[in-house]
């Protein structure tokens, strides 16, 4: 599996509370059990009017199909090819 981050550009997600943000979740798991195994979802970061979100998929097509089936939009897919970390300095 591929590491990807995922921007969706929302309009007003930071402002969502925690029932919203539950029941987003609720509906992005209902299309992840869709398309297992081909696509996990790790976590997602809410900002103003983005998230940001790290999924493990075969292919970027998973992804989009993710997008797709649950109706959160996939503005951009980037491949993640490596990972620093302040401790990459001691290394």
């Amino acid at each position: 599996m591929k590491k990807y981050v995922i921007e969706r550009a929302i309009p007003g997600v930071g402002q969502l509370n925690g029932e919203q943000l539950k029941g987003a979740a609720a509906t992005s798991n209902g299309a992840l059990a869709q398309l297992a195994p081909k696509v996990q979802w790790v976590q997602s970061y809410v900002a103003a009017d983005k998230t940001f979100c790290i999924y493990l998929a075969e292919d970027e097509a998973a992804i989009h199909e993710h997008a797709r089936l649950s109706g959160f939009p996939a503005s951009t897919i980037t491949e993640v090819t490596g990972m620093i970390d302040p401790t990459t300095a001691r290394a």
